[in-house]
């Protein structure tokens, strides 16, 4: 097939790309920056260098592809830092640029990488995002078939917490404790969108991407194992704090408002409602798996 993917070589992007390449696929990756070119080229794709929010653009690269992978990145769209970005506003404005680009280049097969927290506009957050775009996505015709991926929360993602984690021995959130949820490997994301490029495509699905389900208490464990600090805790805050800490750091007022609201879900588990209504298969990669790489990374730092 001939299958085009935005999301340039992300944690995601790049073992997929690798994936449909050494499946036997023609695949093209969209990136907005240059100096990508070669690498993307390295792995036997085709480079295609410009932005997901030009739409003209977006139309001329999907033409003649069998399938679309689609993603919306909050990097792409700017710093969490910038108080005066409307994220919202934003991941709607590039979920009707696709729209546009899938309508006017007649492509048929669409895989979106939505997320966890897509099934509501209540209760998730900043997560409500993906409902929107999910739903801007779905008014494309009945002859456009999507499979929206739900992946849960990344393991990736604890990366963001290595400086708590350096400095105070702890992970520091205002929800935690021993009840479980679940977790996903960009890996595992990337291989089962791989998998589910090569099956039939029919109307408009949802597919969740779990790896793992652990507590925050054995995240920590784990961690703290893994990197020789055995104390390592998760440690809980209350929501207003943590709050006060995230603006006092300059965090744009709708992002640290919904990182709040989604750590609520997350803790009273109604995050996952519609996931374990739906639960998918777990993948390959456990939290032991990643801890072993935190421990690489945690060790370069």
């Amino acid at each position: 097939m001939k299958i085009t993917l935005t999301g340039s070589l992300g944690n995601i992007g790049k073992p997929l790309t690798q994936l449909l390449v050494s499946a036997g696929h023609q695949v093209t990756v969209i990136s907005s920056k240059e100096e990508r070119v070669s690498e993307i080229e390295s792995f036997g794709a085709v480079a295609a260098v410009g932005s997901i929010q030009d739409a003209e653009f977006l139309t001329a690269i999907f033409k003649d592809a069998d399938a679309v992978y689609l993603m919306e990145a909050w990097e792409g769209i700017g710093s969490i830092f910038d108080k005066e970005i409307d994220f919202l506003a934003e991941f709607k404005r590039i979920a009707r640029n696709y729209v546009t680009a899938v309508q006017q280049s007649g492509v048929k097969k669409i895989i979106h990488l939505s997320s966890i927290g897509a099934h509501s506009d209540q209760g998730t957050g900043s997560l409500s995002v993906h409902y929107n775009v999910e739903q801007i996505l779905r008014t494309l015709p009945e002859e456009v078939s999507i499979k929206f991926m739900r992946p849960v929360g990344f393991f990736s993602n604890i990366y963001r917490w290595l400086p708590t984690i350096k400095s105070q021995n702890a992970i520091i959130q205002s929800y935690g404790g021993d009840r479980k949820e679940p977790w996903v490997s960009p890996y595992d994301i990337a291989a089962t969108i791989a998998d589910e490029m090569e099956k039939p495509f029919t109307g408009k699905t949802v597919h969740y991407v779990a790896s793992d389900e652990v507590s925050p208490d054995e995240i920590a464990t784990a961690l703290g194992n893994a990197t020789g600090n055995p104390d390592l805790e998760w440690k809980v805050i209350s929501g207003e704090v943590l709050l006060d800490q995230m603006l006092s750091a300059g965090v744009n007022g709708w992002i640290a408002e919904g990182m709040i609201a989604m750590q609520k879900a997350q803790g009273d588990g109604s995050l996952y409602e519609d996931f374990y209504v739906n639960k998918p298969t777990l993948g390959k990669i456990k939290l032991e798996d990643f801890a072993r790489e935190f421990s690489q990374i945690y060790n370069k730092k």
